[in-house]
């Protein structure tokens, strides 16, 4: 067998693993989505569903966790190669924990529904629905940046990361002013907290997976430098 033969081989290994990467993407972004619907209507259902899409996103990881490990074991690559199995493994890591943070969701919306919470529609929902808007733009926008290796599009995302932070702390300040007024909602406003802290964790694995690009394109491990180093490396 040619090496240009196993090298087109590898190609399409490499190739294969990204779309899966991709569609696992999707399907936990979906998860997110759900999870927030089921919190703005207290679908059960929505919630349900959720937790049946964190079972094939955990399913996903292991499978294709599994395929990196053959991959490196039998082509033994180097280089930009290398650097691109490492990075997915982190990458399906964080999308792992993005579902995990929408099954958290989904778990709080049923203990809310059958704790019959009377002062759930006092809340502030809507709030929380438009902190996911801003996740969920930021996921799809880093999955776009992978699926293009573009070190541009991910520092876009890195960049708007401090909105849904923002956003986050609004969020507190506004659920303890609901709780100081009136006690009666504490219980739910509190499970309400979890689920803004969910949320934001979304976006802290957005900013992760942006970082990984870097990382893929440049070689460059781009962690715990200011934004005005990563965004000066990442040209």
């Amino acid at each position: 067998m040619t090496d240009k033969h196993l090298s087109t081989q590898f190609d399409a290994e490499l190739s294969a693993i990204s779309t899966r990467v991709l569609e696992m993407g999707g399907l936990v972004e979906s998860q997110v989505i759900n999870a927030v619907h089921a919190l703005a209507n207290f679908d059960g259902d929505a919630a349900a569903l959720v937790l049946r899409q964190e079972m094939q996103v955990n399913t996903m990881e292991v499978a294709i966790d599994r395929d990196l490990s053959s991959i490196i074991a039998r082509r033994q690559p180097t280089a930009r190669d290398l650097r691109l199995l490492i990075a997915v493994s982190k990458i399906i890591a964080n999308l792992e924990r993005i579902g995990d943070e929408a099954a958290k969701i989904a778990r709080t919306v049923q203990r809310l529904l059958n704790a019959g919470s009377s002062s759930r529609m006092r809340l502030p929902v809507a709030d929380l629905s438009f902190e996911c808007e801003l996740a969920t733009r930021q996921l799809r926008k880093v999955l776009d940046a992978f699926a293009r290796l573009d070190t541009v599009a991910a520092v876009e995302v890195l960049k708007h990361d401090d909105q849904i932070d923002q956003e986050f702390e609004g969020l507190m300040r506004k659920l303890i002013t609901y709780m100081m007024e009136d006690p009666r909602t504490i219980s739910a406003a509190i499970d309400l907290v979890f689920v803004a802290k969910a949320i934001e964790r979304v976006g802290d694995h957005a900013k992760n997976l942006a970082e990984v690009i870097i990382y893929i394109v440049k070689g460059t491990d781009v962690r715990h430098n200011p934004f005005e180093t990563i965004e000066s490396l990442a040209r």
